[in-house]
Formats: C-alpha cells, structure tokens, sequence
C-alpha cells in the first residue's frame, strides 16, 4: 500500500512537473529561440533557459532516486534538455490521464453498469472485469513510473559527450591518485618523525643503561626507555586507526558514524537507516568524509549543532552532514570540501553544497553501491 501511494504521489509529480515543461515550451519561443544558443546568457531567453535546466536537473535526480545510481556530470546541449521538454510535456500528465480513465471505467463496472439480465454468468463477467481493471490499475502505477525515470534518463543523459566523461573520469582519478600519494607520504611522515624517532630514542636509553654502572641511573634510563615504548605504541595506534579505524570494522559504517558524532565538540543528531553494510572501500570512503565534514563544521561554522543523516535508497549511498553556523562554504574555496570530492571520485560518488551565506549548511554525498 505505502509503494502504491508512493507511486500515484511519483506520477502525480511528474504530471505536475510535466505542465510546467509544457508552460516552459510555449515561453521558449516566445522569449525569442530564434536567438542563437549560444547568447542564452541574454534576457528573456537567458532566463527561461536557466528554468528549463533546473527543471530537467530536478527530473534528473528524480529518475536516479527511481533507477539508482546518480546524476552524470558534463556538458549536455541545450537542444537535448528542449527536446525532453516537449516529450515531457506530453507523457508527464498521460499516465495520470491513463490512470484517471482506468478508475472511471473501473467506477462505472462496479457501480453504475446494469445488466439487461440478472445471471449467474454476468454476474461473473462483471466480477471479471473488475478484478481485471483493479490489476491493471495496480500493475500501470509503477510500470508508469519506470517508465517515465528511464524515458527522462535516456532523453537528458543518453547524449552526454563521451569527451566530457571521458574528461570527468581522467581528472577524477588523477584527483584519487593525488590523494594516495599524499596519504602514503603522510603515513611516511608520521612513521619517521613519530613512531620511529621514539624507538631509535628507545635504543638509545637501552644502550646507556647497558653501560651504566650506577643502579639508580639504571633504573631511570629503563623506566625512560619503557615511556618512550609506550609513547611509539600509541603513535602506532594512532597510524593504523587513521588507515582503517577498528570501531569501523567492528561496527559497521552506521557505528562508526555515531562514535564519531559522540566525539564532536557540539551536538549531533544521528538519523541512520542502513539495512545492510557497503563494500569495505567505499565504508571507509564514507566514513572519513563524514568525520571530515563534522571536523570543518566544529572548527569554521560557528555551529551550535549539526545534524546527521544516512540512506540506501535505489542502489545509492546518501549521506548528508548539515550545521546551523554562518554558511558560505564553497566547493572552490577550502581544502576539506575539495578533500571529501576527491575522496569520493574514487567510487563514482557525487557530493552536493548548499551552504547560503547566513547557513544552514549541508554536504549531500552520494556513493553508488551495494549493500551486503
């Protein structure tokens, strides 16, 4: 029943959406399409232009929630976004025109058509076709919405340019294979000047004492020797709990989450549905960015709280990490939003900015996958 309700809400917006493509149409050429695409920066075809791509981005992410998977970046010709504009236009209020007369005929059967005889046998046919009209009406709800995700997929990403995600894909890896190499020398970094500077420093002592005569001297330089291995224990920890924590592989991507949450400066609300766990790649992937995104809001938001939100939905892995501080975060203009992009390039993942100046602010992250 809910999925039912669900989908007669999803066609019922996509009827609505399909009027305003319609009412989009007829403004096109009214605002002038004569004008070359190229000048759509100009008034008034400039801005219902700018209408028909939020418009066509809004089916976009509508068509991914149904089908899985995420919104393709690149360039898409303005031609293409108009052409699903007038077959929109048309097939976004039929289903509903099509459900609308399957109810009436379903209506009529059941109420108002009287048969010239009373029989055994008409009373079947009746009872027939009801049932048969009440299957159709079932079965055409999310036949109609698939029908119309894949129709808006095929239309707005089929002609994406393969240059551009070619482009996309190249600058995307070269992005992760930067961020390895920065790990691997920071991992290097933290050996040498931690790890390894409180052994050799460990060796030492022992070699002094080994020489020492005096007991008491014995003793402190064991008993410094002893803190010293201690200190590059704990250093190690640090290392191998920064490369993959243990809270994460022992409690999965949802527990990880809430311990980190648990460990912010200021409160979090933690609102985590996870039915099953994500490959251990993309957990981590996850996991980082989200402790990373709770790290910028504690140290440059100003924030009194923030709030925590994770979902599974179509084969897609959505995480949104929001705070109430002063906004104004922008994608360009720090390396912790740039970090948590290139992180999640890796995995074909997708992270989403709206940050107003004044605030809210939220990062959507988006990460294609399967759950075990």
């Amino acid at each position: 029943m809910r999925n039912g309700v669900a989908g007669l809400g999803a066609l019922g917006l996509n009827a609505v959406t399909g009027l305003a493509a319609l009412a989009l149409l007829c403004l096109v050429p009214a605002s002038g399409v004569l004008v070359p695409l190229g000048r759509i920066g100009r008034a008034p075809l400039g801005f219902v232009l700018a209408l028909v791509h939020r418009l066509a981005a809004f089916q976009r992410r509508w068509a991914g929630g149904v089908l899985g998977g995420h919104e393709t970046q690149g360039h898409r010709p303005a031609w293409r976004e108009l052409a699903w504009l007038a077959v929109h236009g048309v097939t976004g209020p039929a289903p509903v025109a099509a459900l609308a007369a399957m109810l009436a005929a379903l209506e009529y059967v059941f109420f108002r058509l009287k048969p010239a005889e009373t029989s055994v046998l008409n009373t079947f046919a009746l009872s027939l076709s009801t049932v048969a009209i009440a299957a159709l009406v079932i079965a055409a709800v999310p036949l109609f919405r698939t029908g119309q995700a894949r129709l808006a997929r095929a239309l707005l990403d089929g002609g994406q340019e393969p240059d551009a995600r070619i482009r996309q894909l190249t600058a995307s890896r070269a992005a992760v294979a930067d961020a390895h190499a920065a790990e691997v020398r920071r991992i290097e970094r933290d050996l040498h000047d931690g790890a390894q500077a409180k052994l050799i420093a460990v060796r030492m002592h022992l070699g002094l004492a080994g020489g020492s005569r005096d007991p008491d001297e014995l003793a402190r330089m064991i008993d410094e020797a002893r803190e010293l291995a201690g200190q590059a224990l704990t250093d190690l920890r640090d290392l191998v709990r920064g490369i993959h924590p243990p809270v994460l592989a022992d409690r999965g991507l949802s527990g990880a989450i809430e311990a980190s949450a648990l460990s912010c400066p200021m409160p979090v609300d933690v609102d985590l549905d996870l039915p099953g766990r994500p490959q251990p790649p993309v957990e981590s992937a996850v996991y980082f960015a989200a402790a990373e995104a709770l790290t910028n809001a504690a140290r440059h938001s100003g924030a009194s709280r923030a709030w925590i939100r994770l979902r599974h939905t179509g084969g897609v892995l959505r995480l949104t990490v929001g705070d109430d501080g002063r906004g104004g975060v922008r994608p360009a203009g720090g390396t912790g939003v740039r970090g948590i992009e290139d992180r999640l390039s890796a995995f074909d993942g997708a992270l989403t900015v709206s940050s107003p100046p004044g605030g809210p602010t939220e990062l959507t992250m988006e990460v294609p996958c399967a759950l075990s």
